[in-house]
């Protein structure tokens, strides 16, 4: 599916930008036209030294000057006996020295580990462990996840401490560098090389380190020829650098040429204005953050026309804020469905397909998306109202999850010629034009009676009413149904509906297995830091409240 337009044609990241565009179908043999990112920044560096290629607040980097800087990290990190293969971890808010160390990492075949600022000390000595990593780089925004570590100074789970703005725990990054002008040794990095470790957001259980390859962040690269990245393009990023929603749009960007702006955190008023200031083409926020930035009064007073290209992933996008968007925002959007897992990822051009938006799109090229019943069997294609979990296969799946095989077993699934899939743990449906409507996550259904409700059902047609800012349905314990469903509500401002008024509305227009059993009004969901609600935890605070419905 080609979903730029005609007008937004970008130029590839090298001379194979034929090859480059397109995806291999299969996981085992790359796109011959790979290229490593250090590699393209080195190329970009050359081209267009003083092209901007970083820069957040009063903090730049040129490409030369990125360049030069991850030279430094790859031979200080070479001079200290880390080898390719092995593991770094950053926990910090992004920045331009974060992005450097990074990518001077990858310049060395060493693989990073990104961790959350946000987890606990037990989660974070965990991940910091599992990745085994030699290095740990961090900035202020990590003493709560290191804990004791943090306040002593140092941590006990890796072999040194680096500090990245000079006030956390650690040697100062400038005093660990190699002088200005050090080079690496070169190393050769095949594409099945690892390039990163993402855990998991733990939102389901304990994190799972997920080893991506240099190949499969290859495939994200290649796409990017049909989504308008360029030299002058500009890209503007307000969620964190750990978070594979980010890197998506961010390695591709440098990959073209283009710049990024790095926010540490998300304002909605001072995108807009970074937006208007630097001419921004380019971006990828969460659902929420859209949500947030369309109610602003002031919205529509921006020029936003420079715009090519909006990306969202990562969380639910309901129909109605995907057609405010393209409605009053300019350039097209793009919604990615898929897994950090890899496997298969399905892409919605909402500007091209209004009559689609409640659905996540079709397969990428080159993507095979297939539909499995409980079993684990094949549900046949082209059958009317099919539903099963979704399972992909694509040339980006991830290698499996670091020191876990059993856990990669699990996620993985085996057509009967024994072609590899990733099961999503999502449940949906393709109608007959090959666009997948996504009915629920797996374990949030909810199994009443015997009857399965979808609480993404439920959400839409609260989403409907002029009082519902935010929902969230889940599944509770029932003394009568063994599960039932209720319903948090953030209310918009000045309503003054009561929510067991709501909740007879709700009940009035759904089947009777559907009915909820509570609808709780909350000031706001609990979310992730990438958006995500955190239903787990909505799920456990009520039942911990012992108010189980009969």
């Amino acid at each position: 599916m080609n979903t730029a337009p005609a007008t937004a044609h970008a130029s590839a990241p090298t001379q194979d930008s034929a090859a480059a565009a397109t995806e291999s179908a299969s996981a085992a043999a790359p796109d011959p036209a790979y290229r490593t990112l250090p590699g393209l920044i080195r190329q970009h560096a050359r081209a267009r030294p003083d092209r901007l290629a970083l820069l957040q607040d009063d903090a730049l980097l040129s490409y030369a000057a990125l360049d030069a800087l991850m030279d430094r990290v790859a031979a200080s990190l070479q001079r200290d006996g880390v080898k390719p293969g092995d593991a770094i971890a950053i926990c910090a808010r992004a920045s331009p020295r974060y992005a450097a160390v990074f990518l001077g990492a990858l310049r060395a075949g060493i693989a990073v580990a990104p961790l959350a600022p946000s987890v606990t000390p037990d989660s974070f000595a965990s991940m910091l462990g599992d990745a085994q990593a030699h290095w740990l780089f961090v900035d202020e925004a990590a003493r709560g996840a290191m804990g004791a570590a943090g306040a002593a100074g140092h941590s006990p789970q890796a072999e040194r401490c680096i500090s990245l703005d000079g006030v956390a725990p650690g040697l100062a990054l400038d005093a660990w560098l190699m002088p200005e002008g050090a080079l690496p040794e070169p190393v050769d990095v095949p594409p099945d090389h690892p390039f990163n470790i993402i855990y998991s957001s733990g939102t389901t259980g304990a994190p799972k380190g997920i080893v991506q390859s240099h190949g499969m962040r290859w495939s994200h690269v290649a796409r990017g020829a049909n989504h308008g990245y360029g030299p002058q393009g500009v890209t503007l990023l307000a969620t964190p650098l750990y978070s594979n929603t980010t890197l998506v749009v961010f390695f591709p960007t440098l990959a073209f040429g283009g710049a990024v702006i790095l926010m540490d955190k998300f304002d909605a008023a001072k995108y807009l204005a970074l937006a208007v200031q630097h001419r921004v083409t380019h971006t990828m926020l969460v659902p929420v953050q859209y949500q947030r930035l369309m109610a602003l009064p002031t919205f529509g007073a921006h020029d936003l026309s420079a715009y090519q290209f909006k990306f969202c992933t990562s969380a639910p996008f309901s129909a109605a804020l995907k057609a405010d968007v393209v409605k009053r925002w300019p350039g097209g959007l793009i919604e990615f469905y898929g897994m950090t897992e890899g496997g298969g990822t399905c892409i919605l051009a909402a500007h091209e397909h209004p009559e689609k938006l409640h659905t996540v799109g079709q397969p990428a090229p080159g993507h095979d998306i297939r539909l499995i019943d409980n079993e684990g069997h094949e549900l046949p294609a082209g059958v009317p109202d099919a539903i099963g979990e979704v399972v992909g296969h694509s040339a980006g799946m991830m290698t499996g999850y670091h020191r876990q095989p059993g856990k990669t077993r699990e996620a993985e699934w085996f057509d009967s010629q024994g072609k590899r899939f990733i099961r999503t743990g999502d449940v949906g449906r393709f109608d007959p034009q090959g666009f997948l409507t996504l009915m629920d996550r797996k374990k949030d259904m909810v199994i009443s009676g015997g009857f399965n409700i979808y609480p993404s059902d439920l959400e839409a047609v609260l989403r409907e009413h002029a009082a519902v800012l935010d929902v969230a349905v889940v599944g509770v314990p029932s003394v009568q149904w063994g599960e039932t469903p209720i319903a948090f509500v953030v209310p918009r401002a000045g309503s003054e509906l009561a929510a067991d008024e709501l909740m007879r509305w709700l009940n009035d227009r759904v089947g009777k297995t559907q009915r909820l059993a509570r609808l709780e009004y909350l000031v706001e969901l609990p979310r992730s830091a990438i958006g995500k609600v955190l239903k787990r935890e909505l799920r456990d605070a009520h039942v911990a409240s012992g108010r189980v419905p009969r």
